[in-house]
């Protein structure tokens, strides 16, 4: 599908035909899609103080007599790097979870752009706009790196199944769009030479990249990463940082798990701490890193001891 966003993906600097257009681009038959420089985005970032797009109000989970989250609030203002870190089990996945659809909260709501998720099916969060990878990758491994992508695109799309099955136009020129966005997208995370290869065979950090890259794919207004370096080595953890860099550089807001500390002080630009699913602090990396409760959290020193 083909909406006023669609700038979000780096591509050709003369921009794409919206499906709905009369004439078709022209394809060369045989002819791999061209790989597409990432493009500036033309939309404005503002970064840490800018406006408000999801808002977690009062977000509290339980399981039976477990209580995972407990009346969490906190905001992701558009265009910022946030990262959400805690120690084990503090309630980082089930927030993520609650966010995304898989969880259905207890109480509280998450709203994007002033939006409820409550009570929505997972298909109809990625519709409204949020995305996000897994810890344990989860990919299509029979399908090249080119067809997991154009899957993330194909919830764009505005064919219907006749309409599919039969060829029509629209749906011609929105298969072709796929193409070409998808092997953008794969050159915009550095793993267009790997397109047609099957994902199963990529390397562990491919996968890891191209899981960004379908992500990506649904345009999502916030892209939620859940530890994304783990099991990454120091080199492909500080590629890992530039990449989320040039993400939020692209306009893309993201909210980020990550147990690396030295990532998260590194790349994000404000950071909520959860622990035993309460939130115990909220501020730009340099407070959060001298805070005394969060140095508590993280290294068990008793609580009366904190200042």
């Amino acid at each position: 599908m083909t909406d006023a966003n669609e700038n979000r993906v780096p591509q050709d600097a003369a921009p794409e035909e919206p499906v709905t257009s009369g004439a078709e681009p022209d394809i060369v038959p045989g002819q791999d899609p061209p790989l597409v420089e990432g493009a500036e985005s033309e939309r404005e970032i503002d970064v840490a103080v800018g406006e408000k797009l999801v808002e977690v109000k009062n977000l509290t989970i339980k399981f039976g007599g477990l209580t995972a989250l407990d009346d969490v609030s906190f905001d992701i203002k558009r265009g910022e790097i946030l990262g959400l870190i805690g120690p084990n089990g503090a309630g980082k996945t089930t927030c993520f979870n609650a966010m995304t659809g898989v969880y259905r909260p207890t109480s509280g709501d998450v709203l994007l752009e002033g939006q409820s998720v409550k009570g929505r099916k997972q298909h109809q969060i990625t519709r409204l706009g949020f995305a996000r990878t897994f810890q344990n990758i989860r990919l299509f491994g029979e399908m090249s790196a080119l067809e997991n992508v154009v899957v993330g695109l194909d919830a764009r799309h505005r064919t219907s199944v006749p309409g599919a099955l039969l060829r029509l136009p629209r749906h011609v020129r929105e298969e072709k769009s796929s193409v070409d966005r998808a092997m953008a997208l794969l050159d915009f995370v550095g793993i267009a030479q790997h397109a047609q290869k099957r994902s199963r065979d990529l390397s562990y950090g491919s996968q890891r990249r191209l899981e960004i890259a379908r992500a990506l794919a649904t345009d999502p207004k916030l892209l939620c990463l859940d530890e994304p370096a783990a099991g990454f080595n120091p080199a492909e953890k500080e590629d890992l940082m530039a990449l989320i860099r040039s993400i939020r550089d692209e306009g893309y807001t993201v909210l980020l798990i990550e147990h690396d500390m030295k990532l998260v002080m590194g790349v994000t630009d404000r950071i909520v701490v959860l622990e035993f699913g309460k939130k115990i602090a909220d501020d730009v990396p340099a407070v959060i890193r001298d805070d005394p409760r969060v140095i508590a959290a993280y290294l068990g020193v008793p609580e009366d001891d904190v200042a």
